[in-house]
């Protein structure tokens, strides 16, 4: 009897964390697949972004997508970060993180719905999604007595406001935008009160990696996006000059948002907690602008073959160029400023922030904003050649 209790424990009950300084930390396969799931959800978003502003109701639209890409967001933030904590690779840990998956493919399919105003699909997969993640927490609560008061309140905090978000359903439409907002503060907020006496042990190595994989994912949603738009112009036999000029600059615009990205590792500056939670919130911003310019990128290819009627080369014009000087702006602020002060990176990402507002008053605003942020990279490439300030406060730390 003892031994079967024992096997019970040690298959069921045990869940060592992670070593915050373990060697060759890497996503997992379970992990990528977990990623995978949520390119489903986000495509789904990014299309009906899309549309919203071809039929002209991008102010809709823009709040719409506001919305449920924050409830995407937040819940692949809280499972990667528990993860990176307390990945045991078991059988729970394994099952748990499949009915996480389940809740996103749910939350994709009420994504239309939820931009019409009702959410009582995407609310039910995002409570699945949190509700799986609550019973991870109470097993590191059993698991781990050191981490008890911190896995408690993480369960006890994302409980409450579940039920809080199913009781908003009810809620009339004047406050319902108003009341999403604070539920969502709240959630915010419940990490901060969660680890206020003990962090969780989550890799910095690990985590930097896991928001690379995501925002690659993101930009691949704006590349899918803005080829089905070209295949659709092309199908309807549109102009194959025209085509291919916007198709380059779309994909030059992917690109150097994503070198602009990875022009410094995140690994090097995320020491402390404050730090860390100022970055991982402020991915919202980089990830949404980037979903975002991927919607405008189609919408533009929509106008300029003459699929959005009424909207102006202006109008489509500035659903690429808003979301890019949104991602210029806060992958500054979030992702490089914390390397270490560089005025010539600053002045690169905010004039190129600036100069793209300009381009939808221009005759061809998808390509001048493309070869703006190409400059933008031309201009920061410098940096990923000479170590930062946070780089050169590690090497004392290896050589010792």
């Amino acid at each position: 009897m003892r031994g079967v209790i024992a096997r019970f424990h040690d298959r069921f009950v045990t869940m060592p964390a992670r070593d915050p300084e373990e060697a060759h930390r890497q996503a997992t396969p379970l992990e990528l697949l977990f990623d995978l799931v949520f390119v489903v959800a986000v495509t789904q978003v990014s299309e009906r972004l899309h549309h919203a502003v071809v039929d002209g109701h991008a102010a809709d639209g823009a709040l719409g997508f506001a919305l449920v890409f924050a409830a995407i967001w937040w819940a692949w933030v809280n499972w990667t970060w528990f993860a990176s904590a307390f990945d045991s690779d078991d059988l729970i840990f394994r099952f748990g993180a499949f009915v996480q998956m389940f809740g996103v493919l749910v939350l994709a399919a009420g994504i239309g719905r939820a931009f019409d105003g009702n959410f009582a699909i995407g609310v039910t997969g995002y409570v699945i999604m949190r509700l799986a993640l609550v019973g991870q927490w109470l097993r590191v609560a059993v698991a781990l007595p050191r981490m008890r008061p911190a896995a408690l309140r993480f369960a006890l905090g994302i409980t409450v406001i579940q039920v809080a978000w199913v009781a908003r359903l009810a809620v009339a439409e004047p406050i319902g935008v108003p009341s999403f907002v604070v539920l969502f503060l709240v959630e915010l907020a419940i990490p901060w009160w969660a680890e206020q006496h003990r962090n969780t042990p989550w890799h910095r190595g690990h985590i930097s990696e896991r928001y690379v994989l995501f925002t690659i994912i993101v930009l691949g949603e704006s590349v899918l996006s803005a080829t089905l738009a070209v295949k659709s112009a092309l199908d309807d036999e549109g102009p194959v000059g025209v085509l291919v000029k916007l198709a380059l600059s779309g994909f030059a615009l992917v690109c150097a948002m994503w070198w602009l990205y990875t022009l410094r590792p995140a690994h090097l500056f995320l020491r402390q907690r404050s730090l860390a939670f100022s970055w991982s919130y402020g991915h919202y911003g980089i990830f949404c602008s980037i979903a975002a310019a991927g919607a405008g990128i189609a919408v533009m290819i929509d106008q300029v073959t003459h699929h959005a009627e009424g909207l102006t080369t202006a109008g489509a014009g500035a659903a690429v160029a808003v979301p890019t000087a949104a991602f210029l702006i806060t992958v500054w602020f979030f992702h490089l400023r914390p390397h270490g002060s560089d005025r010539r990176t600053e002045a690169a990402c905010l004039l190129g922030a600036v100069l793209v507002l300009l381009t939808p008053f221009t005759p061809v605003p998808l390509e001048l904003t493309a070869v703006t942020l190409v400059g933008v990279v031309i201009a920061t490439e410098h940096r990923r050649h000479r170590p930062s300030r946070a780089a050169r406060a590690v090497e004392p730390e290896a050589a010792g």
